[in-house]
């Protein structure tokens, strides 16, 4: 592995030694795409082949230029772990979209309660949930195990409950909406995501950064 990074860091930096649209970097981008299709992340799913042409459209935009998200940094990361991170959010994205969309469908065709006109929660009636995708199954294993207990104790002001451990598990996918952590913990919206936003998410992004997927 450590030759095929040599190589791709390599190629990398020839092709974004040329000039965009150059006839010299499209050859290399499709060296660094040949070499790296093989290692990429594979999965049986039916918006696999989508998820991997939006990962190539990132890679083409964003390799050398930042134009659509952050340009690619060797010094954080290589290439496959770059691509491998992108293409599993991807298809974490349409895996939440397809099973939104089966609430809807599922949601049309339940009907209505004589009695009290509510239509019944479309969740029940999805079928088991597939498994966890990778990157999110490493994200709630750090969680759990909690090294050093810092998640835990970085916790609200009197709230010992509502800690980093605990909001970031309840923010990942299929996420708790903010309304219902608001009723859950007593504590206003504002409150919960600003504490949210300032500790637990710097502590989500320290450990991307420590696995190289940031």
């Amino acid at each position: 592995m450590n030759e095929l990074n040599q190589q791709l860091y390599q190629l990398v930096d020839l092709a974004c030694s040329h000039p965009v649209g150059s006839v010299e970097r499209q050859k290399n981008l499709t060296k660094i795409i040949r070499l790296v299709n093989r290692k990429l992340w594979k999965e049986n799913a039916p918006y696999y082949q989508d998820a991997l042409q939006q990962t190539w459209i990132y890679f083409c935009q964003n390799l050398c230029e930042a134009k659509t998200g952050q340009a690619y940094d060797s010094n954080r990361s290589t290439v496959i772990t770059w691509l491998n991170f992108y293409l599993k959010r991807r298809l974490q994205d349409f895996y939440i979209d397809n099973q939104k969309k089966q609430a809807r469908r599922l949601t049309k065709k339940i009907p209505t309660s004589n009695s009290s006109q509510e239509i019944l929660d479309p969740i029940d009636n999805l079928p088991a949930n597939p498994d966890i995708p990778p990157l999110l199954e490493e994200v709630l294993k750090w969680l759990k195990t909690d090294p050093g207990g810092e998640l835990r104790r970085t916790h609200i002001s009197n709230h010992p409950e509502v800690n980093c451990q605990v909001l970031i598990e309840r923010r990942l996918p299929p996420e708790t909406s903010w309304k219902d952590l608001e009723k859950e913990f007593n504590l206003p919206i504002s409150t919960l995501s600003s504490f949210y936003q300032r500790q637990c998410l710097p502590r989500l992004r320290k450990f991307g950064e420590s696995e190289g997927y940031l």
